[in-house]
């Protein structure tokens, strides 16, 4: 810089050019107000972001098939469902390997209730055969490595061997099921050189050596080529008898196209259940009209907030008029009145509604005493659509008349009295004036109801019976009773889209910017 443009650039107290010491202090001044923020900003994101996003990845989620099946998932890569035939015995092979440390884990009947979401019976087979595949008979498999060498029954030998250097290159099958099976010892807090080797160990050896040539493992195994040449003459056992034994369902292509399907970490089949379809051989399909539930519980829970959302602005908009033109004693009085339902358990409010809306209750006693209805006439208003109306629109009529009643007292008086000093009539003055500026108020409680209305499941659940439940009585259902946690996610992240496209939808055509609360 040179002597005329330093004489020229403002300075602040300090010295420094004005630009930069107005530039540190709006710098310091936005990092002070992110720090007054941040714990905010990290409640949000650990209590709302978190869990939608956990929720999201739940709804494609499905590591489980590849995890507890992983040799299986292998061997079923070039296996055509539409073939016709089941897989041949190396996937079955790999099935047992699998089966038998699931089983150990006590981890199958978990995998055994994913699948069998997609396909019925899938859950009852896999803890069947979990009980019975260490019951196999590849223990005559091991009695044959026995007798042929008393050493294969001591657990030093199997330590020793599986600590030389081409253990793993030679016997690939059998160094791998060794290693699950320390694994397994290490879980069970068991030491593996003083545990019986077990039948799983002697079997991956067979199938090993059935494969191996006659090159010595390492020249201190002199046994090597001897023990090859004789496990290629044993008496061998055909696994897939093993399990259609433990269970003929093993034997029907529906189950292996079941495993294959849905072997992929990531899956689309919790949002096709959600949206009543199914993956089959042929792709995607829709389920049978007669299964077929989430789109109609969708279309019946937009239909259905929708309808306590107009009743809410219905009931709503004269109260909340009524309280922007009472003294101020009155409208504090009528609005005590208001919140008081605040001060009352929801489940009580709820089971109130249910006394009040019965054949033999209050309300139809009433009207047949008001000879509105007669005695063989009562009305059912329970366990329907009309009982889960009523009781939602009176729990959340307190959320429509505060946001209106908080927009209608920044209404001046006076634009009214301009109106009608200038010829409108009442309802002229009342609906080209007044009523534009209560809209902003309006919208708010609509949001706000319509949102709280599709997320309702308490009320329902109570008065709602078969015809009045919601999709969120089926999320609440499948998170605590059936477990389908996937599904459960998926209906909830279909719901939250829907939600955001209506979202998007006022914001296009109303303006979100003319949403206001006071």
């Amino acid at each position: 810089m040179t002597k005329s443009e330093s004489s020229t650039t403002p300075l602040s107290a300090d010295g420094q050019p004005l630009e930069q010491s107005l530039q540190r202090a709006l710098r310091r001044q936005k990092l002070r107000a992110l720090m007054l923020v941040s714990p905010l900003l990290l409640f949000v994101a650990l209590t709302f972001i978190a869990p939608i996003a956990d929720m999201l990845y739940r709804s494609v989620d499905n590591r489980i098939v590849m995890e507890t099946l992983p040799r299986t998932v292998t061997t079923l890569t070039d296996w055509q469902e539409s073939a016709g035939k089941i897989p041949g015995e190396e996937t079955f092979d790999a099935l047992y390997f699998d089966l038998f440390f699931a089983a150990e884990y006590k981890i199958h009947t978990r995998l055994g209730s994913r699948l069998n979401y997609q396909q019925t019976g899938i859950s009852s087979l896999f803890r069947k055969t979990g009980r019975r595949v260490g019951r196999f008979d590849t223990d005559e498999i091991t009695d044959q490595f026995i007798n042929l060498n008393l050493q294969w029954k001591q657990s030093e030998f199997w330590v020793a061997l599986s600590q030389t250097s081409d253990f793993t290159k030679k016997l690939p099958l059998t160094a791998s099921i060794w290693t699950d099976w320390k694994q397994l010892l290490i879980h069970d807090e068991k030491d593996v050189s003083k545990e019986k080797p077990e039948d799983v160990l002697y079997y991956a050896l067979y199938l090993d050596l059935i494969k191996a040539g006659n090159e010595n493992l390492r020249a201190d195994f002199s046994w090597w080529s001897q023990t090859v040449a004789a496990a290629k003459g044993f008496e061998s056992i055909n696994m897939i008898e093993q399990f259609q034994s433990a269970d003929k369902d093993w034997t029907s292509n529906e189950v292996w196209g079941a495993i294959k399907r849905f072997s992929p970490a990531i899956t689309d089949g919790y949002f096709l259940n959600a949206l009543d379809m199914k993956k089959t051989i042929d792709g995607a399909e829709a389920k049978p009209e007669n299964v077929q539930i989430y789109k109609l519980l969708f279309v019946r829970t937009l239909v259905m907030s929708m309808v306590i959302m107009l009743s809410c602005i219905l009931l709503a908009y004269p109260l909340a008029y009524l309280l922007c033109n009472l003294s101020m004693r009155k409208a504090n009085l009528i609005l005590i009145l208001v919140l008081l339902p605040f001060w009352t358990s929801l489940l009580v409010r709820t089971s109130a509604w249910k006394v009040l809306l019965q054949q033999q209750g209050v309300i139809n006693d009433l009207l047949i005493w008001m000879n509105f209805i007669d005695e063989a006439n009562r009305l059912v208003m329970i366990n329907n659509q009309v009982g889960t109306i009523i009781a939602m629109t009176h729990i959340l009529l307190p959320f429509m008349i505060l946001p209106m009643y908080s927009v209608m007292r920044t209404i001046p008086p006076s634009y009214v009295r301009a109106a009608k000093s200038l010829g409108a009539t009442n309802w002229t003055a009342f609906w080209r004036v007044y009523f534009p500026q209560s809209v902003p108020g309006i919208g708010a409680g609509s949001i706000l109801v319509f949102i709280m209305a599709i997320g309702y499941y308490i009320t329902p659940a109570i008065v709602g019976g078969t015809s009045g439940i919601m999709i969120s009585n089926r999320i609440a259902y499948h998170i605590s009773s059936s477990l389908n946690w996937g599904l459960a996610s998926a209906l909830g992240a279909i719901l939250l889209i829907v939600v955001m496209v209506l979202y998007w939808l006022y914001d296009k055509y109303v303006g979100i910017d003319n949403l206001k609360l006071g």
